[in-house]
């Protein structure tokens, strides 16, 4: 491992340049190649006086020093916290160093606005004095140097910061306290022997990042969906103590994992395009931004449908619907929800995504609850109860394309928006909400299952309104996409009226 100690300080006799010398020290111990830049020995002009960076000549220290940082696996910046942040040396070094071309590059016309980072496969650390203890910079003044460093410098160029030490306060401190800060930084130095971030962050960390991945924030949905069929064919008294029922859960979880795994893996190409992404669209990003590989997806996926089989094998033996109708249930659900971006299907390519991802998500799930609890199929509870959760989860899931357009157009995803156009998918939105409203105020007034609906769903009809006028509000001014975070969260909210309403009347 290539490591390079940068010395922030104005003045290389400093204690933050003892601080970098032991953890060059240590960094020696460890067994790795180090390089030493002290920034107050370069001679550099700290001020960018062009129009944009790059503009200007770099001088050959700092040319040195941008190929010292390509030639570093892992980066260790030894500085001061002054008034709060870096000194004004760092801040003019990373203004001249890390320049557009070579800590990132802006997308390419056709690509859509953003930039790339281009340092990527670097890590780095921070070693910081301060005079204030470490826990009021932290708690009280939210560490602001550590976060434009850690996130606006570092990170915009795609360097991951491993490990964060603050010391201080260093002014009144006895010559023991700096003594043992000094024995810690060649520790940090030696720990390098077992890579560049401690052992507990890389567990962490890589926890972290498939949580990320697996895009928990979705499950729920289905979960709603699966307990509204199990409660409508027993009770709740019967359903939640039913083995059969937790198993048909780890069932649908695992598959929603496996699921949700595969679209991050075929969905790459527009991911990597989309400049819109957000909490509701845009996939997790895990693999665009190099925290997964695409064999880490695979392995994922061929584990979650490992377990899924496991949970659907017990729940055939143990389910007390039928057997043709509970491996029915379970392998069509199983193709549907695969297929959203497996081949050879592929069904959000080809304009079938939103409906797929209704229907599994609805009918599909709660069907399932409703046979492995010893409901019928044939029984039309179920499809009743699937038709106006399944209308009201195509609003969110037609809108969530608005915001994905131009990537998924320019991937060749033809999801309804880029079928229809942003107008079309805010039409498609509207209708579908005031036609889930209708038809469950409808199933309501007939009491055609009045174990199901109360009067409470009356309320999803001033909610599909709202969404009627914030589709037209916020699509129909702007005939570019963008981020539509307000409506996206208006438009998953409206399920709960067709989800939650029933789960709570059914308990």
């Amino acid at each position: 491992m290539n490591v390079l100690v940068v010395l922030g300080h104005p003045r290389t006799d400093s204690f933050c340049g003892g601080l970098a010398d032991a953890y060059q020290e240590g960094a020696c111990e460890a067994g790795v190649d180090v390089r030493r830049l002290d920034l107050a020995d370069l001679e550099f002009d700290p001020h960018v006086r062009t129009e944009s960076p790059e503009e200007q000549p770099l001088e050959d220290d700092l040319a040195d020093a941008q190929q010292r940082i390509e030639w570093a696996d892992h980066l260790a910046f030894v500085y001061p916290n002054w008034w709060g942040t870096m000194p004004a040396l760092l801040k003019g070094f990373f203004d001249r160093t890390f320049t557009p071309g070579f800590a990132f590059s802006f997308y390419e016309e056709g690509e859509g606005a953003g930039h790339r980072e281009l340092l990527s496969d670097t890590t780095a650390e921070l070693i910081v004095t301060m005079d204030v203890p470490p826990l009021i910079y932290r708690c009280l003044l939210r560490r602001p140097g550590t976060n434009a460093i850690k996130r606006a410098t570092l990170g915009y160029a795609g360097i991951r910061t491993t490990r964060v030490t603050n010391l201080g306060p260093v002014e009144d401190s006895s010559p023991e306290k700096r003594e043992a800060w000094l024995e810690k930084a060649t520790r940090l130095g030696r720990s390098l022997a077992d890579g560049p971030e401690p052992p507990a962050t890389r567990t962490k960390r890589r926890l972290t990042t498939w949580l990320k991945a697996l895009r928990l924030q979705f499950y729920p949905m289905a979960w709603i969906a699966y307990t509204v069929g199990a409660l409508a064919a027993t009770g709740p008294s019967d359903a939640f103590s039913s083995a059969v029922y937790w198993l048909g859960f780890c069932f649908l979880f695992c598959l929603e994992a496996a699921t949700v795994l595969s679209n991050e893996h075929f969905d790459y190409e527009t991911d990597r395009r989309n400049t819109f992404a957000g909490p509701f669209t845009g996939g997790s990003r895990v693999l665009v931004e190099g925290e997964l590989e695409r064999s880490d997806l695979r392995g994922g996926v061929r584990n979650a449908l490992a377990l899924a089989a496991v949970a659907a094998l017990a729940v055939l033996v143990f389910g007390a619907g039928s057997l043709l109708a509970m491996t029915a249930a379970m392998g069509v659900l199983a193709v549907l929800a695969l297929g959203y971006t497996v081949p050879p299907l592929q069904l959000s390519y080809r304009t079938l995504g939103e409906l797929d991802v209704a229907v599994t998500h609805s009918v599909g799930v709660l069907l399932c609850g409703f046979v492995f609890l010893g409901g019928s199929w044939l029984d039309p509870v179920p499809w009743l109860l699937g038709i106006p959760f399944l209308l009201s989860i195509l609003p969110s899931i037609t809108l969530a394309g608005v915001p994905d357009y131009e990537a998924d157009r320019a991937a060749g995803k033809v999801t309804l928006a880029v079928r229809l156009g942003i107008d079309g998918a805010g039409t498609v939105a509207t209708a579908t909400a005031l036609l889930a409203a209708a038809t469950g105020v409808l199933l309501y007034a007939l009491a055609v299952i009045p174990r199901a609906y109360g009067p409470l769903v009356a309320l999803s009809v001033p909610h599909a309104v709202a969404i009627a006028w914030l589709v037209r509000d916020r699509l129909e001014a702007s005939a570019m996409p963008g981020r539509i975070d307000g409506l996206m969260a208006a438009s998953l909210a409206y399920i709960v009226w067709f989800g939650v309403v029933p789960l709570v009347e059914l308990l």
